[in-house]
């Protein structure tokens, strides 16, 4: 049972407009240590406003460690690279692909967290890469921006971010001294990571701050790898009223479809917004197959129109509600790093509710059962393909969905 602590101030940051301000400002007041992870760091104006940020706290110095993942963020250009190294910014890339990365199905795995913790008083947690809210890797710059949330966070889970960072820095460092031949540099590294670490002070809320119960949700490839889709399955057991999800790539496992079912069963409304453009042949196209047993179950499904929807939240009887990194696909719940933010509290989660009600209202289509049935069957083709192929990829990484 996921288990919340109370002392917590939770913002809601919605899209990068708010999250790079918010994030820019702390790391600038930072007076001993930032850690940043982040699956793309893109050279953007978003990117160079961070980078400017972290350059800044190093060189007044702080500790400043930076690891963006080897698939997100290839490279990085190399006049950041200089600035990095030449204000002291300590920084690494998480499994990067080589030439022949796609063949080892051991280096599919992802760090696609994105969390910051700062002083180890402030943590920020979600699904917002270090990119332009109107940019697309695969499509330029678009006429809206991204659906995406993150949140601010203060009180006692920003000390459990912190120890996880530290403990994979020091994972990351060991690695790379072993490719290297640093066999003693190793030991010594792995002593360090055995070590329990110290962390910084824990800095709760201010007096007067809301008194919020939270939990910080990492998964891993060891001890924590159904975490963040059993604290869904479990929450939207005990729904009663609504379950509304947003998800930017939905492709649930048996076992959490069947919990969405049995609460419509219940009587619980069950809404899913779910992303309505094109971006991959595989996400948009893989989960197609699920969707009609779930509209005849009677769950909602409505297909964000606006813009591209990269938001992976939940709100559960308007007072449970999750913001994070994670999709509801196989490669966030079986092959990446992820990080989610729990929040047990009326307040914020009316608060997230806002957003994501306009977005179903004014930004999106619901699909019918009676259409999605009748679909041409070239599309149907294309969705049985796409799911054929994902469930291959993952027989060949050693995972069953």
């Amino acid at each position: 049972m996921l288990h919340l602590r109370s002392g917590h101030r939770v913002q809601l940051l919605c899209s990068g407009q708010a999250f790079f301000p918010a994030l820019v400002a702390a790391v600038d007041a930072a007076g001993r240590e930032v850690r940043l992870e982040t699956y793309i760091f893109h050279d953007d104006v978003a990117g160079e406003a961070v980078l400017g940020a972290l350059e800044r706290a190093a060189l007044r110095g702080v500790m400043v460690y930076l690891v963006v993942d080897g698939i997100g963020t290839p490279q990085l250009p190399q006049r950041w690279v200089g600035r990095l190294q030449r204000s002291g910014v300590q920084w690494q890339q998480f499994l990067p692909l080589g030439s022949f990365g796609l063949f080892i199905p051991g280096r599919w795995r992802r760090l696609h967290r994105k969390l910051c913790v700062v002083d180890g008083a402030t943590a920020f947690c979600g699904g917002i890469n270090v990119m332009d809210d109107f940019f697309e890797l695969n499509h330029g710059m678009q006429e809206s921006p991204r659906l995406d949330f993150a949140v601010q966070v203060q009180g006692p889970l920003v000390a459990d971010a912190g120890s996880a960072m530290e403990r994979f820095w020091s994972r990351l460092q060991a690695t790379r001294k072993l490719e290297q031949g640093q066999f003693q540099e190793v030991r010594r590294a792995l002593e360090h990571l055995l070590t329990a670490p110290q962390p910084l002070p824990v800095a709760l809320p201010p007096d007067g701050a809301a008194d919020m119960r939270a939990a910080l949700l990492l998964r891993d490839n060891l001890r924590n790898r159904r975490r963040i889709e059993r604290a869904y399955r479990q929450a939207i057991a005990h729904a009663r009223s609504e379950v509304l999800i947003a998800n930017a790539y939905f492709l649930p496992g048996i076992k959490l479809r069947r919990a969405l079912v049995h609460a419509v069963q219940r009587g619980v409304r069950v809404r899913l917004l779910l992303q309505g453009r094109y971006e991959f042949f595989m996400q948009y196209h893989a989960a197609k197959p699920f969707y009609g047993a779930l509209l005849d179950a009677g769950v909602e499904i409505y297909e964000y129109q606006a813009g591209f929807l990269h938001a992976k939240v939940a709100v559960i009887d308007g007072k449970w509600a999750t913001v994070g990194s994670s999709n509801l696909d196989p490669l966030s719940l079986l092959l990446a790093r992820e990080a989610n933010v729990v929040v047990d509290d009326s307040a914020f989660a009316q608060t997230l509710l806002e957003p994501l009600n306009t977005a179903i209202r004014e930004h999106s289509l619901q699909l019918e059962k009676t259409q999605f049935a009748h679909r041409p069957l070239w599309q149907r083709l294309k969705d049985r393909l796409a799911y054929s192929v994902m469930r291959m990829t993952l027989f060949l990484s050693g995972n069953d969905y």
